[in-house]
Parts: structure tokens; sequence; C-alpha cells
């Protein structure tokens, strides 16, 4: 971990990173990509030590209340979280000054902030976005090794229902030859059904490898399932976008439970909801 005075928080879509690097250890995670400039270990986590005070001014000068986005690069309750509470005082200054939030997440450690969560959602709106990619157990715990397995994502899903804040759910990585089965999206499926979920994101059955991430996921993928990186080598080269052999199958079974449980799932519906406040999102839905 090392501390970092930055120029800016957020960005122009109103998306803000409080961290730079994980410590998840995702196999698959693209925040490790070069194309992103990260001039340090990925697991030495950089910590934005005056971003409370630039969120605090941005908020102060924006003429409109908007929805605050946070988690697309590094997930906003990574372990550190505990000491620094970062996004618990940006959660305290997003409600201060009326703006909704949305956090995408894949750890329970979320539910430590749930009535800081409730009280923004009464005022205007909080939604939490969470990722799940693996039904198995212990599979998770091999592609995820560090963070909230699958089955407390789903039990912390439940209790934010019970509480008024409503969820989207990213199914996704599903890695070709390793989780990109049937009956693994049957069992996510089941659980965002179960904990009565708002919304899925679902941009197809595979992953996108570049430069960074390719190279990590690849000795990941010697280490755990041997073999396996020469099928990707084979079929995928050096393709940014790998998809399953599966991915229409799954695509078809995705869509058809959303549309019989009344999930949100298409693409832009899903953006446009997280993105805009109640009354914003009523003036969107009308054209």
């Amino acid at each position: 971990m090392h501390y970092k005075k930055v120029k800016g928080i957020l960005s122009k879509t109103n998306g803000m990173n409080l961290y730079r690097g994980c410590s998840h250890g995702c196999i698959y995670c693209d925040s490790r990509s070069v194309c992103y400039q990260m001039n340090h270990p990925f697991e030495d986590i950089e910590v934005k030590e005056n971003a409370i005070a630039l969120l605090d001014q941005k908020l102060r000068s924006k003429r409109e209340k908007c929805m605050i986005s946070t988690g697309a690069m590094t997930d906003p309750y990574i372990p550190l979280e505990q000491k620094t509470k970062l996004t618990q005082q940006a959660l305290e200054t997003i409600y201060q000054h009326g703006f909704g939030v949305t956090l995408q997440t894949k750890s329970a450690l979320l539910l430590r902030d749930l009535a800081l969560l409730k009280k923004i959602n009464h005022r205007s709106k909080a939604i939490v976005q969470m990722t799940l990619t693996t039904y198995d157990e212990d599979l998770c715990k091999i592609l995820e090794p560090n963070v909230s397995t699958t089955k407390e994502r789903f039990e912390t899903l439940k209790i934010l229902a019970d509480n008024g804040i409503e969820t989207v759910v990213w199914l996704l990585p599903l890695l070709p030859f390793i989780n990109d089965t049937l009956d693994n999206i049957k069992g996510l499926l089941d659980y965002c059904i179960k904990a009565r979920v708002k919304g899925i994101v679902f941009f197809g059955a595979g992953l996108t490898l570049r430069t960074g991430n390719r190279e990590y996921f690849y000795t990941q993928l010697d280490h755990y399932f041997p073999g396996v990186k020469h099928r990707y080598q084979t079929m995928f080269k050096d393709q940014y976008e790998c998809f399953s052999p599966n991915h229409y199958a799954i695509k078809d079974y995705v869509e058809k439970t959303c549309q019989k449980h009344n999930i949100m799932y298409q693409q832009k519906a899903v953006f446009d909801y997280l993105k805009t406040l109640p009354n914003q999102f009523e003036q969107v839905s009308l054209f």
C-alpha cells in the first residue's frame, strides 16, 4: 500500500476510483492490462489520499444532482477499505450533498455501510452492483481467491433487497472451458431470482484479454488448469474478445430467464437505470 495525491477524482461520466490496484486476486482481472498505465505493482495498492476532499469540492460545484459510480477499475471494498474507510467517507460525502450512488463490488464488506446506503436511497438513490461468475464454491475460490464467495455475495444481495436497496448483477466473465456451462449459469440465475435483483448485465459468455492481464491469466491457467492455456492459444490466438463455444446457448438461456422473471437485461435499459436519478429515469423512459 502507498498513498498518492491526485489532481482529480470524478470522470466526465461521474465515475471514481478511490484506489488503484487490487488484492482480490481474480485470475482474469482486466485492470492488470498495460493500457491502464499503472506504474506500480498491482497488489501494491495506491490510496488516493486527497480523494474525499476532491469529491467534496466537486459535488459542491455541480449544478445538478446525479448518480456517482465507483468500482469500475478497483473494487471499493477491497480488504484495505476496513482500515482506510475511504469508500465509507465517500458515501457520507455523497449523502451530505444529496447525490445518488452506485457501487460495483464482489465483497460482503459493503454491508458495513448498509445504514448509510439506506439513507442515500431514502434521499435520492443507491444501487449495488454485484459480480457473480461461478456457482461452484470451490471453483470460485480458485478464480477469485481473496474475495467473498458466490454464496456470501448471494446472501448479501438478499439482505440488500430486504432493506430496500435494489441490485444489478454482472454475470461475467464466463471463462471458456472452465465456468462457461449452462449448469453454472442456471445456478447463478437461480441466485438472482431468489435475491430479487432488478437487472442483469451480460455481455456474453467469454472474457476479454489484453497485454498484461493475458499473461497473468495464462500463468494462472498453467497452475490451476493444466492444458487449458493451449486451448486458448489455439482457439483465440491474440484476440481481445474470447467467446465461449457455448455463447449462444447461454445467451439465449439468460434472456429467456430474465424475461420470465421480469428482470431487466437489455443493456441500454440497465445502464440508463444505473446512471439516472428516479425523476431522470422516468424522463428517459418516456422517450
